[in-house]
């Protein structure tokens, strides 16, 4: 057993879903393409203009803060922190340092310590290295959306529990509908303070994939460890991730709060926090996924692992449960597993194979609930109805329509089954010899045979008694 520690603890940046940037009119679209597009003179630190604070940004975060359990600051305001970067237009950023919006606050048995709100810099793109023409390019679309900050007490002990924190977060910023939280976007940005024994920390920076979150974190305890067993001193300073080599790297020392002189924003003062209904706000909650979670297993049976798949993309737990309703009132059978395979097996392989997501989906949840009861009723089999939902992902017509008009189904014509399978024995004496001489995978090729001929309108069972009774 280890003699060190870990001491984590976390600081994410999540930009928020809002209309507009954080301080100014220009338009907060994360998916603009073209460079210095969504700017105004506020954005862009033009002298003379001034900030006006996003109203809804400020709500998002309260929000934020009630569905993490934190207080709520009665007053809070804003205030400069000062560094200069190539990427920040004004030579300070606007953001919150002693009266913080939320305070307090838990998830996963994580303490939270605060959650406040600032605005992003721009981003910096870089051209030509090692041409003998490099350059640095800035683009201020990004410049002064609003960003939520979230900083977490030093209470993880292990990578798995930052990736499954960072993950559950993501989950919640989704939830409240407050944030899209794409890393690959660079919409949720991890930073680590890495340390053992409560040592030195090193800061881990704007790590943006949860894989990424998980190795780095492991990689930095290990190099740690084994720099203090080698009677080495730990620096506190700065250190990315290398996804190619699969480590850190040193950046730069670590900059203390008094680095960055802050002090209160002056053109945006002070404002009390009930002007914004706190109590609507938190009666508006939605529910979150760990009641979900509870609710799915309870409600539905379903086990962890399917709550889960569920629950991990809120548009497919609500695409459920509007289909197991409908099947409700169609079945009197419980079809609730059938449905969950259907949905995220079967469908979930057609909507990946065509790049399609749940918002352009043609199949409704009433329309596979359809499906579901037709394989249910025994009136489709299993390979029948992988056929109908292929024809409704193209199409979106109800599975039972496609039924009736390319006459898919189980024929009841008993008569017409008996005839099929007096004539594959007759067909096919070699198979009957073998199945004869108690080769029984024989049987297999019969009935297959059999349902190419009915088009896979009969029951594999009762082709096999028919099979069985007439081969002796």
């Amino acid at each position: 057993m280890s003699d060190y520690q870990a001491t984590i603890g976390l600081e994410v940046h999540a930009e928020l879903r809002t209309r507009t940037k954080m301080f100014c009119d220009s338009l907060n679209d994360p998916d603009e393409k073209e460079p210095n597009t969504n700017v105004c003179p506020v954005c862009l630190a033009h002298p003379g203009a001034l900030p006006v604070a996003n109203r809804q940004a400020v709500e998002h975060v309260i929000r934020v803060g009630l569905a993490l359990g934190g207080a709520i600051s009665p007053v809070t305001k804003f205030d400069r922190k000062n560094y200069f970067y190539p990427d920040l237009p004004k030579g300070y950023q606007i953001s919150q340092y002693d009266q913080p919006l939320v305070t307090g606050g838990k998830l996963r048995n994580i303490r939270i310590t605060r959650v406040h709100l600032e605005e992003d810099t721009a981003t910096l793109s870089h051209e030509g290295q090692g041409s003998g023409a490099a350059a640095s390019l800035v683009d201020f679309n990004r410049a002064g959306v609003p960003l939520m900050e979230l900083v977490t007490e030093p209470d993880f002990r292990s990578a798995d529990e930052v990736t499954d924190f960072a993950r559950e977060l993501q989950l919640i910023l989704r939830y409240l509908g407050v944030s899209d939280a794409n890393m690959e976007k660079g919409q949720m940005r991890i930073e680590a303070n890495v340390s053992l024994n409560m040592g030195t920390k090193v800061e881990l920076k704007n790590i943006n994939s949860f894989k990424a979150v998980h190795d780095a974190v492991l990689f930095e305890l290990k190099r740690q460890e084994e720099a203090l067993r080698a009677g080495e001193k730990i620096r506190q300073e700065t250190r990315g991730w290398n996804e190619a080599k699969q480590q850190t790297v040193a950046q730069r020392s670590k900059e203390e709060a008094h680095d960055y002189r802050y002090f209160p924003e002056p053109d945006l003062p002070p404002f009390e926090t009930k002007i914004f209904d706190i109590e609507r706000l938190r009666t508006e909650l939605p529910e979150l996924p760990a009641q979900k979670r509870e609710r799915f297993m309870r409600e539905y049976g379903l086990d962890e692992r399917r709550a889960e798949m569920l629950v991990a993309e809120p548009g497919l737990a609500v695409f459920f449960e509007e289909a197991e309703s409908e099947l409700e009132e169609l079945s009197r059978v419980d079809g609730r597993g059938t449905l969950f395979n259907y949905l995220t097996s079967d469908l979930r392989g057609l909507m990946n194979d065509a790049g399609v997501g749940l918002k352009d989906l043609k199949v409704s949840p009433e329309h596979l609930a359809h499906l579901v009861s037709l394989i249910i009723a025994g009136k489709i089999t299993s390979r029948q109805a992988k056929d109908v939902l292929a024809k409704m992902f193209a199409t979106g017509a109800d599975p039972e329509d496609i039924v009736a008009q390319e006459n898919i189904g189980i024929s009841s014509d008993t008569a017409e089954i008996e005839a099929v399978v007096t004539a594959v024995i007759a067909e096919n004496e070699v198979a009957v010899n073998d199945y004869r001489k108690g080769k029984t995978a024989s049987m297999q090729f019969l009935i297959g045979k059999a349902m190419g001929k009915l088009k896979g309108r009969a029951r594999p069972d009762m082709l096999t008694d028919l099979f069985r009774r007439m081969l002796g």
